[in-house]
């Protein structure tokens, strides 16, 4: 039973790519970030190297993996228990490991492994995984009607998901070459009132057989009309159409009224994680 750690995003795909793959809700993140590794290059994110890691169980296959693009935390999906004890040993043995800038796991690993890593810590972040059941529509309708986003909407992509971007405490803002990506498969939607931009909802490609809707923004003094449920809708209804099976998003904990949301329109909850970064 091993971690192995390397750099070379063809030898994580080959080694863990069938595993992680094999159960696309919980490694949801792990699939959206490798494939725009692959796709956008292997700075998509910022300019360090991005490391992986696979877990070799003990009838010598592999069963999960990991990623890990700075300055974002180290990124864990579905683990056997066995292997989050095997990492909080590896902490401080690995050398790639030694920068880290915290974890995103479900929230028994990330208490795991920041109670091995020995340094004062803090929650950045509490999420709950979702999965559609049956999409549901807003009752009562918002109103408006939607539409996608093209590129003369940059501008305002930029703007809303920078302020998006803000709201979370997220390290980096939004990148042109990500949101033209976005446009390019009409994953961005626009909810408009009398002609006029009032929200957004986005959804990721479709990898396997699942998608995730996110984000979705409405700019705070146009909260409140009904406008983020009508994008929400839509975007899901989107990603069906883009062929997934299973549709996904992520919200805040600490946000009652997105969470409130999402239950009406038909998501159920997965799992909780959290993000454990230094104090």
């Amino acid at each position: 039973m091993t971690w192995t750690f390397s750099s070379d995003l063809a030898a994580y795909l080959a080694a863990a790519g069938p595993a992680v793959a094999a159960q696309p809700v919980p490694n949801t993140l792990l699939l959206t970030v490798a494939d725009t590794l692959e796709r956008r290059g292997i700075h998509a994110f910022g300019q360090a190297d991005p490391f992986f890691g696979w877990w070799t169980g003990p009838d010598g296959a592999v069963s999960a993996g990991l990623l890990c693009t700075p300055p974002y935390p180290l990124q864990l999906g579905s683990l056997p228990p066995e292997a989050v004890r095997a990492l909080a040993d590896s902490l401080h043995a690995e050398p790639v490991l030694a920068g880290l800038h915290g974890f995103n796991a479900r929230r028994p690993d990330a208490e795991t492994l920041a109670l091995a890593w020995g340094r004062p810590t803090r929650v950045a972040e509490e999420t709950r995984l979702y999965r559609l059941g049956g999409l549901i529509a807003p009752d009562p309708a918002p109103a408006g009607r939607v539409r996608r986003a093209t590129g003369e909407d940059l501008p305002l992509l930029r703007k809303w998901i920078t302020a998006f971007d803000e709201e979370l405490g997220q390290p980096a803002p939004a990148s042109e070459a990500a949101l033209r990506d976005r446009i390019s498969y009409g994953g961005f939607l626009l909810w408009e009132h009398d002609g006029t931009p009032v929200s957004l909802a986005a959804f990721s490609r479709p990898i396997g057989s699942a998608c995730r809707v996110g984000p979705v923004y409405t700019p705070p003094e146009l909260r409140g009309r009904g406008y983020a449920a009508g994008a929400t809708h839509a975007a899901s209804e989107a990603a069906y159409a883009a062929g997934a099976s299973e549709v996904l998003l992520f919200t805040d904990l600490a946000n009652p009224t997105s969470n409130g949301l999402y239950l009406r329109l038909g998501y159920t909850p997965v799992e909780d994680r959290a993000e454990v970064v230094p104090a």
